[in-house]
This record gives C-alpha cells, sequence and structure tokens, in this order.
C-alpha cells in the first residue's frame, strides 16, 4: 500500500502557524522579487485569483477584499517542510520526498492496519506537532495514491482529510471523477492530446490501448496507466543525483550596459561554484543565458544563451568565472534593458572521479584558495570575493512583504505577551 501526504495550501498553512488570526483570510505568495502569485489559500482561489497571476495587476483586488500578500520566506518552508518530513518517517519504513509540501510512504507487509484510522493518526500528529494541516490518500499504487488525495482535499469535511481506494469499486468511482488534466504525470501537451480524442477523464485514459498510449505517450505515459488500473509499476526513487546546478534570477531594475550584467553574471557563478563544492562535485560545462524586459513590450526583446565546455573539470569559482564572463562576452549585445540572467552549470559528476586531462590541469593553488574562502564566508558571512562582484554589494530580492523566519532566526521567533 502507498500513501501520498500532502501540506494544505503550504505556504499559505506555515504563515497561520505563527500568525492564527490569517486563518480564514485570503493568503497568496508571491515569487522571487515579488513579482507573481505561486501560491494561494482557498479563499484566495474563491477571489478568482489565479496561479500566476502578476502581483501589480491584482494590487487594487489584493486591497479591495483584504487578502494578506507575503513575499515568499524560503527559509520557514524549507525549515517546516523538514519537519514535517521528518514526523512522516517515523510512521512508514520507505519514504521518498517527492517535492517541499507532498511525500510518498510505503507499506509492506501491513494488511493488518486500518488505513484511514493510521491516516487520522498521521494528520493529528502533524497538526499537533509542526500546526500544519495535511491531507492523505492510500492506495494500492503509487498513482492511485495521489488520486485518494485529491478526493480527500476536495472532499475535506466528508473524508476528514483522509481517503483510501482499497476496492475496485472506489478505484473506478475516483477515476470517473478525476478530470484527465489533473492526472498526476500528465502534462498541457499530453491533455490536449487526449482531449482531441474525447478522452476527458482519468477512467477513459485507462481504457485505452497500451499500444495508442506507448505511441502517444512513451513508456513513461504506459507505466502511469498500469498504475491507474491498480497494477503496480511506479515504486518510490531514491533522491536523484543533481544534473545540473542553476543560479539564475530577475534583476531589481533593468540593466543597460555589460559591466552591469558581467557583475551579476559572476556573483551567479560564484555561486555554482560553491554549491559544487559543498557536495564534492565538479562540472566539466555550463551555460549563460541573458534576456531583456519581456513585460515592457514598447522597447526592443532580446535573449539569447550559449554552452561553453570547460577545458577541464572543475568547481573553482574563478575557473567558472572566467568561462561564464568569456560565454557572456559572445552573446551580450548592447542596446537592450536586460531584466535577466542565470548560470547553469552542467555534466556534473563527483570530484573524485574528476577525469584528468592531457595538455590542460587545473591551477593547484585554487584548491586550497577555495577552502579559505569558503571557511570564511561560512563563518563570517560573505566577507571574500571575487574581484569581479562587486565590494559593497550584497544581492537582496524584493521583498517587501517578509514574515519573519520564525524558526530559524533567534531575532525573529514568535514573541510572546
Amino acid at each position: 500500500m502507498f500513501a501520498l501526504v500532502d501540506c494544505n495550501n503550504f505556504y499559505a498553512s506555515c504563515e497561520r502557524v505563527f500568525r492564527p488570526e490569517l486563518e480564514d483570510k485570503p493568503i497568496v505568495i508571491l515569487s522571487n522579487n515579488d513579482g507573481c502569485v505561486v501560491a494561494r489559500s482557498n479563499e484566495a482561489k474563491l477571489l478568482g485569483i489565479p496561479m500566476g497571476a502578476p502581483a501589480f495587476k491584482y494590487s487594487r483586488l489584493f486591497e479591495q477584499n483584504k487578502v494578506q500578500v507575503f513575499s515568499s520566506n524560503y527559509a520557514l518552508y524549507g525549515d517546516m517542510s523538514a519537519r514535517v518530513m521528518h514526523i512522516l518517517s517515523g510512521f512508514a519504513p520507505e519514504i521518498e520526498i517527492y517535492s517541499i509540501d507532498e511525500a510518498f510512504l510505503k507499506f509492506k507487509n501491513c494488511s493488518f492496519l486500518d488505513f484511514e484510522s493510521f491516516g487520522q493518526e498521521i494528520c493529528k500528529q502533524v497538526k499537533k506537532w509542526t500546526g500544519i494541516p495535511v491531507s492523505i490518500g492510500f492506495g494500492p499504487t503509487k498513482a492511485l495514491s495521489k488520486v485518494a488525495t485529491r478526493v480527500a482535499k476536495k472532499f475535506k469535511e466528508r473524508t476528514k482529510g483522509v481517503y483510501l481506494i482499497d476496492s475496485e469499486e472506489k478505484r473506478i468511482k475516483a477515476l470517473k471523477w478525476l478530470p484527465v488534466e489533473d492526472v498526476w504525470g500528465i502534462g498541457r501537451k499530453h491533455t490536449a492530446r487526449l482531449q482531441r480524442i474525447g478522452i476527458n477523464r482519468a477512467f477513459a485514459f485507462t481504457e485505452l490501448s497500451e499500444k495508442w498510449v506507448k505511441k502517444h505517450l512513451s513508456i513513461v505515459g504506459l507505466r502511469l496507466q498500469q498504475d491507474l488500473k491498480g497494477i503496480p509499476t511506479l515504486d518510490l526513487e531514491a533522491l536523484p543525483a543533481k544534473k545540473s546546478i542553476a543560479t539564475t534570477r530577475s534583476f531589481s531594475k533593468d540593466y543597460k550596459t555589460f559591466q552591469e550584467v558581467k557583475e551579476r553574471i559572476v556573483t551567479f557563478a560564484v555561486s555554482c561554484a560553491e554549491k559544487l563544492r559543498r557536495q564534492k562535485s565538479v562540472c566539466a560545462s555550463l551555460m549563460v543565458f541573458i534576456r531583456s524586459n519581456r513585460f515592457q513590450r514598447n522597447k526592443p526583446q532580446y535573449g539569447r544563451s550559449i554552452v561553453i565546455k570547460l577545458p577541464f573539470q572543475s568547481n573553482s569559482s574563478i575557473e567558472i568565472t572566467k568561462h561564464a564572463v568569456s560565454a557572456l562576452r559572445k552573446i551580450y549585445k548592447e542596446g537592450y534593458h536586460y531584466k535577466k540572467a542565470g548560470v547553469i552549470v552542467m555534466n556534473i559528476s563527483p570530484q573524485q572521479l574528476r577525469q584528468a586531462t592531457l595538455f590542460t590541469e587545473p591551477d593547484p593553488r585554487h584548491k586550497p584558495l577555495m577552502q579559505v574562502m569558503d571557511n570564511i564566508n561560512k563563518t563570517w558571512g560573505r566577507k571574500v570575493k571575487l574581484g569581479g562582484q562587486e565590494a559593497g554589494r550584497i544581492w537582496k530580492m524584493k521583498q517587501e512583504h517578509l514574515s519573519r523566519r520564525y524558526t530559524t532566526r533567534l531575532d525573529e521567533i514568535i514573541d510572546v505577551q
């Protein structure tokens, strides 16, 4: 038996834990630089606020309906997620953390369990220990547990947040209710393809011939179909090794000069290199991209990316920065107002397996230098930077509605009156 535990309106719930007066109030969480809506409470959804709504376009609606607006508080959300996942790991021998607010649990040889009561116990303990409400769906396969969770959330009063698919009748009933676009693993393109042939519900998808599904939705779609039929095909997955590491940001204002954009690319390259060293990895190539402000349609638009192969695998901030700037020079064009840029390091492998090269080798002085820099910056904050970074500048997102980091900063813990 599988279970999917889903935190209800997770970001909004995290804010409510420490401000209970926000219960039943509409809440929206904004993306980086307070750009657009990335999370909504049920009350905000009822006001017609769509996911991805640009904040500036909906500011009047927020004000008229007294919508509580928050900037993304990643420190708080990440810590609350870790607490929830730690609790869940005590309820099942196997767990897959699927996202910041979802986890799959797997139960073997547990036919003696009353899963509905067990699910209620999980909900109760997570709520008691963290304040986060969760919904749980149980099913004989991974995909059906996902379907069961949707039922649990949709019909919360009837299910009390827990639903169990343990019979063929329940499986068919749930799949006939679920729209095909809401099936886990079926994206927009596959949804459009299925709807063109009259497949609008999940159950109709399971009735398609395996030959058609394999041809049009690949082997991945076929596995999903088997799982929805109740045939266990998808299993818990181990945390995959990262294939790339990205640092990308929208700028707080439009940049018009090469030097301004270059400083950001240097900073992003340094960040990627630090992440590589933190996980003891090296990269063999990198991508740099730049993009103008697409929201200013009255101005000329430009965007381009380029991939550079490094002469040798590296995690040195100096080497990665040098090649990132070289890549930027090849794609940068004068006359545009740039709003976003990024550096992505790719072809990652463990540093102990670094491939030697015949004619070029990394500077042996870089490794101890990077270790010293990392130790100083970790201990004292970002005191040491490369020359290409602006000395006194600390990059900071626009976060005008940021709540306190109640669980990770001593100077921001909750006040008790």
